[in-house]
């Protein structure tokens, strides 16, 4: 047999994890069970599992890594043939699909307790005795999904569009005031398992798409709205964008960028029920180009009427 390192593919460095590792994947892919088409699939699961049987004995280790055995654990000497396998003798069995111990028929005796361990979870739950079944097959992997959901979505309690892996789409119908980053599980929307179990499922992690308007803040929304100089100066009422619906929104006179004006329960979803709330910003806009009576008035005022909006650090 080749050098078990070599078989596993691993070096001679490894830890007994990266070599538990590599054994249970390698197990995996090409157990027989799995490679019912292919000739070389249990000379090649019959070398793998005798190469763990070296590497995966902490004295076996030692002794093959002092050249004392050979990759089939005996004395230096002529390789071992499993064509050949000799029932007196312990070790792996590909004909058994496992090991056993010295003078067992092959699949009757008793197999390593970690190897046994690992190939039951390779095979998931299965024995190596005929294939009898000890239990259910493991199921598939599950894959991560991302929906990104619109706040109209979250707000209205919509469904979502998630795409999947595999290509098909499905409508995911968003838990009560979502937020972003909570997981949805789609059970069966996995990966299939291939060892015939049930598919894995699909966790789906929810983002809010950016909004071209709202800035979100837990379940309060953020809306700059911009205002006339008149409406800051004077006062008014102004149209107002929320999720739902537009709404009047009252500008006090002196209104400006320093003052935030709150809607009440204009915001998102709350857990606990109801909805936060929509703070809305006046940002004071001018005209566009220049007014030469915008501009003299400005300029009565500088000469009538200074004032100062900037502090001391600003010296």
């Amino acid at each position: 047999m080749r050098d078990p390192y070599e078989v596993l593919g691993v070096a001679r460095s490894a830890s007994e994890a990266e070599i538990k590792s590599a054994f249970r994947k390698l197990a995996k892919r090409f157990h027989p069970d799995r490679n019912k088409d292919d000739p070389k699939a249990q000379s090649r699961f019959a070398e793998i599992g005798s190469a763990y049987e070296i590497l995966g004995d902490a004295d076996k280790r030692g002794q093959f890594d002092r050249g004392e055995i050979d990759g089939d654990g005996k004395p230096r000497a002529p390789a071992f043939d499993f064509n050949g396998f000799d029932g007196r003798r312990g070790g792996f069995d590909p004909r058994a699909g496992g090991f056993r111990q010295a003078g067992g028929a092959p699949g009757g005796g008793d197999f390593g307790p970690d190897i046994e361990d690992i190939l039951s979870q390779v095979l998931g739950g299965r024995g190596r005795r005929g294939g009898e079944a000890r239990g259910p097959a493991p199921a598939g992997e599950d894959i991560a999904v991302t929906a990104q959901v619109s706040l109209e979505d979250v707000a209205q309690g919509e469904k979502a569009r998630v795409a999947l892996p595999s290509g098909k789409t499905v409508d995911v119908k968003l838990p009560p005031a979502v937020q972003p980053g909570e997981k949805i599980r789609l059970k069966g929307q996995g990966h299939p398992s291939p060892l015939g179990g049930p598919a894995g499922d699909a966790i789906v992690t929810v983002v809010f798409a950016p909004h071209p308007l709202f800035t979100v803040d837990g379940t309060d929304l953020k809306l700059d709205v911009p205002i006339t100089l008149d409406e800051a100066v004077l006062g008014g009422k102004v149209r107002v964008p929320t999720l739902t619906g537009s709404v009047d929104l009252k500008i006090p006179p002196g209104a400006g960028a320093s003052r935030t004006l709150r809607l009440r329960g204009k915001g998102l979803p709350v857990k606990s029920g109801g909805h936060g709330d929509l703070y809305v910003t006046p940002r004071i806009t001018l005209p566009a180009g220049t007014d030469s009576d915008l501009e003299a008035l400005m300029e009565r005022w500088r000469e009538t009427k200074p004032y100062s909006v900037r502090g001391p650090a600003f010296g």
